[in-house]
């Protein structure tokens, strides 16, 4: 980063082209614990160092006041893009709505908010929940689109293939957002075994987005298999196989693809390892809930 903010007229020309975006990306990083100021600018030091990340995915919320500027200073301070969320929950309330008046005011108010905020997200999984009819959730994306022109910040929403199917597709969803944001969970196929076999699975999720997609930008943002089961994460499979082991096999799967996820229509399929600590979300972690590698993790950024 500059030692300086950078002028508005920069913007236009701030990130590299999303075509160019393949390949391990970042974290899922959830923020319900609203993590101090010094804890994100550790983590994400981390994040970018260690293991060479180009972006930080939020999911979950945290609704202190300046949070997200504490995130978009750690954010800047080491070099990191940030997929920003307006998150729902799992309650079908309309809590969603003032974090969306929130987040869209600071990403006008913070002046480094627009340099480090690659995309915004709606999610999680607004389509899958039912949090809103697929008609009202393209307006939404809609207004935000506009309210964000002037810092050219894309929209989008996080939802897995599924969500999309099963309210006939949501096509106008799918033409509204910038980029399709997929969640990509093989795990829960009712096909799921173990994870070096799920590559058929990926694939056939992988090749909806594909053939409806219009050849928008894609990413794998909730994206991983986990090494414990817990109340809310129980396989569709009596065959689907949770330990450490496959939590990195489905990594190294992702590795061997690279060259086919490099292939994918609008440039490549970027993806995300979710989730960054198993204190966030249980058997997902990259890092165990006392803070250690769960197992070697150098995935490819490039191939």
């Amino acid at each position: 980063m500059p030692k300086s903010t950078p002028h508005d007229s920069v913007l236009k020309h701030w990130w590299c082209d999303a075509s160019t975006e393949y390949a391990f990306l970042g974290f899922s990083y959830e923020v319900t614990a609203c993590q101090s100021a010094e804890q994100l600018m550790e983590e994400f030091r981390d994040i970018r160092h260690h293991f060479n990340s180009r972006y930080v995915r939020l999911y979950g919320a945290c609704d202190r006041e300046g949070f997200y500027d504490d995130i978009v200073n750690a954010a800047w301070e080491n070099g990191l893009g940030v997929h920003a969320l307006i998150w729902f929950g799992f309650n079908l309330d309309d809590i969603w709505i003032g974090r969306r008046d929130t987040l869209l005011a600071n990403l006008h108010s913070n002046p480094r908010a627009k340099f480090v905020t690659r995309v915004l997200q709606f999610g999680s999984e607004p389509l899958f929940d039912g949090v809103l009819p697929h008609d009202q959730l393209a307006e939404q994306v809609e207004l935000a689109k506009a309210n964000l022109s002037s810092l050219s910040i894309p929209v989008t929403v996080s939802e897995l293939a599924y969500g999309y199917q099963e309210r006939g597709g949501a096509q106008d969803v799918l033409d509204a957002i910038d980029s399709i944001n997929i969640h990509m969970l093989p795990f829960f196929s009712q096909e799921a075994s173990t994870a070096n076999q799920s590559w058929p699975l990926v694939l056939t999720d992988l090749q909806w987005f594909i053939d409806h997609g219009n050849g928008k930008k894609m990413y794998f943002d909730e994206n991983g298999w986990p090494s414990v089961t817990s109340p809310s994460v129980q396989p569709n499979s009596p065959l689907a196989v949770a330990d450490v082991h496959n939590e990195q096999q489905y990594y190294i799967l992702l590795d061997e693809h690279c060259q086919d996820l490099k292939a994918v229509v609008g440039g490549g399929v970027g993806w995300f390892a979710h989730i960054y600590n198993d204190n966030q979300e249980p058997g997902y972690g990259i890092y165990d809930t006392s803070g250690n590698l769960k197992f070697p993790f150098h995935p490819r950024t490039f191939c």
